[in-house]
């Protein structure tokens, strides 16, 4: 790693995707001969480089699946090793520290800080220029990075109205912007269409939609998984034109419950993983450029992102074929559209993605804290079906809700 430790990010940038494979190659061979080896080398070699793409307007180039800074140390590790270059989350780096691999060489790495509303949460909460500069301020000084590359609105705008009318974080952005503390600006943006807690709620390709032609954000994390999304296809579709940069997140729509489904797991074609063959679907047909995927182990960062930038294969064409069949069935998309047609105003999309956290990334603790925020449960629901109609996947939405209470709520 010291080769590639020497480079500066301008170097990085020249290198030619051979170059960069080579330099890679040589590294992973160097630690496999010396004392370093063992299972996060062994990860590395399986997945091999990562390829790189350009990030919107800015033409960075970053890997093709980017970072958390959430992720656990040895799979981070493994990314580093892979040429994983971009980091979302890096403030999570204030509770822990920064990776060794990263501060050591901070200028091969982008590294992005989100900002959260103050006062309350991404529903009840507020834009505050002083606030959001003062925690970019602490966020550096905790991580010891000295600037982020990106910083980000998580969760993003309300509506359309919010965007246009409300400029408290483009202004602190452009304060850190000027103090050399940021570079670029981005948000995470998630659908607020018909919540109970968000007046004039839009969805989520609305306010994209608005956001990329306002012009200030180069690039934007949204929710997109495999199956039928029409309204998030055709945002992407006009963001590649414009050269929007495009990522997707909480991607896995369902494949944790299909592992635990020994039935489902029969019918797969031999020699394919729905984690492989969703992650090369996301990177050779869509037109995202990047997608955050959550990897929890050295295991699943394997063949995960051994899939990153290949073809899909006969056996993974029929393995997301079963995926999107058992997903439709299962999983909710959060696509929001029923949502303004609940009468009891019923947070339907927020409550199946509690429930997503909970039996696909078994990450019940945080399933369940989420779950009791809500001033409205799954057993606010009528049954009145009001909602059914507008389910794209034709789900039984109150059956489904009835369901989810009886996994989440506590006494």
């Amino acid at each position: 790693m010291s080769e590639q430790k020497s480079i500066s990010r301008r170097n990085v940038l020249k290198l030619s995707s051979a170059a960069f494979g080579a330099l890679l190659a040589r590294d992973l061979e160097a630690k496999a001969a010396g004392e370093q080896s063992g299972p996060i080398i062994e990860a590395a070699r399986k997945v091999g480089k990562l390829p790189r793409v350009r990030l919107g307007s800015s033409n960075r180039e970053v890997s093709i699946i980017i970072g958390a800074g959430d992720m656990e140390a040895t799979v981070a590790e493994a990314g580093i090793l892979c040429g994983m270059n971009y980091w979302h989350k890096a403030n999570r780096w204030m509770g822990t520290r920064t990776p060794e691999s990263i501060s050591k060489n901070r200028d091969a790495h982008y590294c992005q800080v989100t900002v959260d509303r103050v006062g309350g949460n991404h529903y009840t909460g507020h834009f505050d220029e002083e606030e959001h500069v003062a925690y970019v301020k602490l966020a550096l000084e905790k991580t010891g990075l000295g600037y982020f590359d990106d910083m980000q609105l998580h969760y993003g705008y309300h509506n359309v109205r919010e965007l246009k009318s409300e400029r408290a974080f483009v202004r602190a952005f452009e304060r850190l912007k000027k103090a050399g503390l940021v570079r670029h600006l981005c948000l995470s943006q998630h659908g607020y269409a018909g919540n109970a807690r968000v007046p004039g709620g839009e969805s989520a390709a609305e306010v994209l939609t608005a956001v990329m032609e306002d012009g200030w954000f180069e690039h934007a994390q949204f929710i997109y998984s495999y199956g039928a999304d029409p309204e998030m296809d055709r945002f992407m579709e006009l963001a590649r034109r414009k050269g929007f940069g495009t990522i997707a997140m909480k991607t896995a729509r369902g494949i944790g419950r299909m592992m635990d489904d020994s039935e489902f797991v029969s019918q797969l074609p031999a020699e394919t993983n729905p984690f492989n063959a969703l992650v090369r679907w996301l990177t050779t047909e869509t037109k995202l450029d990047a997608v955050v995927i959550r990897t929890r182990t050295l295991e699943e960062f394997s063949q995960t992102c051994a899939g990153a930038g290949k073809k899909l294969r006969p056996g993974d064409r029929k393995a997301l074929e079963l995926m999107i069949a058992a997903a439709d069935r299962n999983a909710c998309r959060l696509c929001t559209l029923c949502q303004p047609h609940c009468p009891a105003l019923v947070p339907i999309a927020e409550i199946l993605r509690f429930e997503r956290y909970a039996v696909d990334d078994q990450d019940w603790r945080k399933a369940r804290i989420l779950y009791h925020e809500l001033p409205l449960r799954g057993d606010a629901c009528t049954n009145c079906g009001a909602c059914l109609e507008y389910c794209p996947q034709h789900l039984d939405i109150p059956r489904k809700l009835e369901a989810a209470h009886r996994l989440l709520f506590y006494v």
